[in-house]
């Protein structure tokens, strides 16, 4: 169907009219959450059992938790525009994303795993609500997010995600949904803005008993600041618990996405230069998109006695790929899988003692057709592939304290990941005079262990330090082991790496802080370099190093500067997030100790908000790259530094109308974020991807 905003109205009116005749429903008040000692790490005054609040995590992730973690309220970023993973985790420490152009689909990467996509995201669990939102091989789609619809994110770098059986580079994100102790009865917002663009959403929580729920419906489109950028989507989130008995509770998840997205594809530097705003001549003559359907369900059990935890988790997805490219792809997969982790609070030879035991279990099918791309339409059929990925894991984490002040951590990972092809041969008997349509199913299959230990010495209850070494285990997804082009499953093992981490958080009245150095020695990196004999597919490289530096700050400059309160002040406060990235190869045959493409060393992201009590806000903010960076590993093309500054303000409350404008990159900078990665950039010079130009957003939130 193609775009327009009187789909996108009538989209939206629909959805108003839904909830507001059948899903109002007067709300009972929460329990309020006890504020608990910090060495408590499960709370039974929760009013949900399968979905912890947000105090209730901070502090378990503090306590249990040796390396770079954090949790952001949705409440911080839904202070201006809140549609995409770069509006959601922009002041996040340790998490770079940066938008293809001004799209969903965007390169994220934690601790660089897999910085060199701009796509399909790898290399980082993304998960909702504990449960992956990746496919089985590791694969993501940004678009399977709705950020408007979370209560707050979780945010583990590194192998600090093994908790959920994450043992990547990269580590994981967690969208925890709201629940209807959590929402409003009911909730509306709508955002308008440049480049045709508007966003709608409605929610509404209710608890009826012992019976809760929240659903949220948002609709969105934009033409785009290039040509051919036009998106649209509609996504639904629903929840709904049931407490059982006063020890175990039930939740059902349900997601419905759909998502369209024209591709205008990468320019030249020079193109660029001239005007970022036009499209690749290829991907209009293409009519090159990304159009994509996922219905995903959920359950998660839980069951609680205060000391002893057990969850259940499980969950089926559905996504219907319409991709044409270069190709058209044409994929159908379904993925299921489960997770059964039982959690004990006890003693260890008179010793304080947490402990975790998990395992998890994933298969994906996909049926993936590949057509010849006549203008955007399938011609002749040229592969036809059954994939199909597992993977297995079983995983522990355990906690002891040493002392009032020093925990040690022990855990380990267990994987065991499988990847087959299976080709249908579309002229049988050929294949001694054409080689490239002979029957190419293959099968990849490989075990890892993953271990790690921990220290974590508290000051004080808001104040630490820690340490920590791991291991990290990934295998390809099919996105490398199988891209358009090779003939079966190219022969990649997986990527891993041992990882040591220093750092500190805490909180010291007008200053908090969260600070993490990293060094990581890589064997078999995946990265997309374009070594001969494959032109444009990945590769193992040899060994590469990742070390960087993750600072996240926020200090009160100033207080009572309209007010004289100790508790409700105005305040002007400086928000930081900072990366210092190096990423190399180490004693390469050929390359040395070249530093990898793809990424820029240095990364800053800064505002200066005055916020009053009763709900005022209003300041700039900036995004700083002040150093070019190679997009090719021959290092002939650099992408430029860039600043943007922008400004915002607005007016918040808890219930009743709040509303927010703001202006993004008010000097009109022409510049790329990102860039895709090539061998040489003189043979492939179309790798910029603009960003957007001079924006402005306004909208409007009502709750009841």
């Amino acid at each position: 169907m193609p775009f327009s905003m009187k789909r996108f109205t009538s989209y939206f009116s629909l959805l108003t009219a839904f909830l507001s005749a059948g899903l109002v429903e007067a709300q009972q008040p929460a329990t309020t959450p006890k504020t608990l000692p910090e060495v408590v790490v499960t709370s039974t005054k929760d009013p949900s059992k399968t979905v912890p609040s947000i105090e209730t995590r901070r502090q378990q992730i503090a306590a249990t938790t040796p390396g770079g973690a954090s949790v952001t309220a949705a409440e911080e970023y839904k202070t201006g525009r809140a549609a995409t993973l770069k509006d959601a985790l922009d002041f996040t420490p340790g998490v770079l994303v940066q938008s293809r152009f001004g799209a969903e689909e965007s390169r994220i990467a934690i601790r660089g795993s897999g910085i060199q996509r701009t796509f399909h995201g790898r290399g980082l669990w993304l998960m909702q609500d504990g449960m992956p939102l990746n496919l089985a091989d590791g694969g993501f789609d940004m678009q399977a997010v709705e950020p408007m619809a979370a209560q707050y994110v979780e945010t583990f770098r590194g192998a600090n995600a093994l908790q959920y059986g994450a043992a990547t580079l990269g580590g994981a994100i967690n969208f925890i949904s709201n629940t209807g102790h959590t929402a409003p009865a009911f909730q509306s917002r709508f955002e308008a803005g440049s480049f045709n663009t508007f966003r709608g959403q409605v929610s509404s929580g209710f608890v009826a008993g012992n019976v809760d729920g929240y659903v949220s419906i948002t609709a969105a489109h934009t033409d785009g600041f290039r040509d051919y950028s036009e998106q649209e989507s509609l996504r639904v989130m629903a929840n709904i618990g049931t407490k059982i008995s006063s020890n175990l509770e039930n939740r059902f998840y349900i997601t419905w996405v759909d998502s369209k997205s024209q591709l205008p594809g990468s320019l030249t530097k020079a193109q660029m230069e001239a005007n970022p705003q036009q499209a690749n001549a290829a991907s209009i003559t293409g009519r090159q998109r990304r159009d994509y359907q996922l219905l995903r369900l959920a359950n998660k059990l839980t069951y609680s006695d205060g000391d002893n935890t057990l969850t259940l988790s499980t969950f089926w997805s559905w996504k219907d790929l319409d991709h044409p490219i270069f190709q058209v792809i044409d994929q159908l997969s379904n993925d299921l899988g489960f997770d059964l982790r039982y959690d004990h609070r006890g003693s260890l030879a008179g010793m304080r003692n947490d402990f975790s035991l998990g395992t998890s279990f994933m298969y994906g099918l996909t049926e993936d057709g590949r057509f010849q791309n006549i203008g955007g339409q399938r011609g002749a059929k040229v592969a036809d592939y059954k994939l199909q990925a597992i993977n297995w894991t079983l995983y522990f984490n355990d906690r002891i304290h040493l002392t009032d002040h020093l925990s040690a951590l022990f855990g380990a990972q267990v994987m065991y990941a499988s990847r087959d092809l299976n080709e249908e041969t579309l002229f049988p008997g050929v294949g001694a005079f054409l080689p490239n349509l002979a029957n190419n199913s293959d099968r990849l299959e490989a075990w890892g262990f993953s271990p790690k230990f921990g220290l974590i010495y508290e000051f004080d209850p808001l104040t630490q330090i820690y340490f920590n070494a791991s291991r990290s285990f990934e295998p390809p997804t099919f996105g490398e082991a199988t891209p358009i082009g090779a003939a079966g499953i190219v022969p990649l093992v997986p990527q891993s790496a041992t990882t040591l981490e220093i750092g500190t958080r805490g909180q010291r009245d007008r200053l908090s802080w969260d600070f993490s150095y990293y060094y990581a020695w890589v064997d078999r990196e995946l990265l997309t370099l374009g070594v001969p004999p494959l032109p444009a597919n990945t590769i193992n490289a040899g060994k590469t190093v990742h070390q960087g530096i993750e600072l996240g700050f926020s200090v009160d400059v100033l207080r009572n500067l309209t007010t004289a309160n100790d508790t409700r002040f105005d305040r002007l406060v400086f928000r930081n997030n900072f990366f210092w990235n190096n990423f190399r190869f180490q004693n390469d045959p050929t390359f040395g100790d070249r530093l990898l493409p793809g990424y820029a060393p240095f990364y800053y992201r800064g505002e200066l908000m005055f916020e009053h009590p009763c709900g005022f806000y209003a300041g700039p903010n900036v995004e700083w790259s002040p150093h070019k960076y190679a997009a090719d590993l021959a290092r002939t093309t650099f992408a430029d530094p860039y600043a943007l500054l922008g400004f915002k303000l607005g007016y918040k409350t808890k219930k009743g109308v709040s509303f927010f404008a703001e202006v993004r990159n008010i000097t009109d900078e022409n510049y790329s974020p990102t860039t895709g990665v090539v061998a040489n950039a003189i043979a492939s010079p179309a790798v910029f991807l603009p960003g957007d130009g001079r924006a402005f957003y306004a909208g409007v939130e009502f709750k009841w």
